[in-house]
């Protein structure tokens, strides 16, 4: 299993980057993605998103631009993650303001990378969330909603728990070397392409879509 691996000092996912290419590990490291996916995993975010689900995907009326709204939280959620991990800061204050009640991120700071790959592609990645957020924001214009409240630290621990990476009573530190970062990306990871299929077959404009 992979906690017994991690327990051991075993880092499947680490060596198989040090002798990898980034597609050719992405490729690789799959099996994490599908032995983390369906797992109970969220956030109190999202678990709170999958709350009012059940009303929301029944509504008659439901428009692009709730769709686009549920994706933009979404990628406030990854966002702030990755920029928090690879840079040590939060998203600028003008991609974070819009409609309904502004929260505040807790948690997050930056990790301290041991192999320059690993903080390339946290680099790379940070930057392609927080364009998505920016994208989205455009897309949404006036009726873009403000970011929420959003845990990026201690939502963590139920997630590792929920994946078998750790034990009750454990406590999982996303920020704390490589691995742990990279462990975190994928469950975030898991979570955004369920939410994301999900979501786009409520959206009626080819365009959008």
């Amino acid at each position: 299993m992979l906690s017994e691996n991690l327990a051991e000092g075993k880092n499947p996912v680490l060596d198989a980057l040090k002798s990898s290419s980034r597609r050719r590990f992405l490729t690789r490291s799959g099996f994490m993605a599908a032995a983390l996916a369906g797992t109970a995993m969220l956030t109190p975010e999202a678990a709170e998103a999958a709350s009012t689900a059940t009303p929301f995907i029944k509504a008659s009326h439901i428009t692009d631009s709730d769709v686009l709204n549920f994706a933009l939280n979404l990628e406030y959620l990854e966002a702030e993650f990755y920029v928090h991990a690879a840079f040590g800061r939060a998203l600028a204050a003008g991609d974070t303001t819009g409609t309904g009640t502004q929260g505040t991120v807790l948690g997050g700071s930056q990790v301290t990378f041991a192999v320059p790959a690993i903080q390339q592609y946290a680099q790379e990645i940070a930057a392609d969330e927080e364009a998505h957020v920016k994208f989205l924001r455009s897309a949404l214009g006036r009726n873009a909603v403000a970011e929420p409240t959003i845990d990026i630290s201690t939502a963590f621990t139920t997630a590792a728990v929920a994946a078998g990476i750790i034990t009750q009573g454990q406590t999982f530190d996303p920020y704390a070397n490589d691995d742990n970062f990279l462990l975190a990306a994928f469950i975030f990871e898991d979570v955004g392409v369920t939410a994301y299929r999900g979501a786009a077959t409520f959206l009626k404009n080819p365009a959008v879509l």
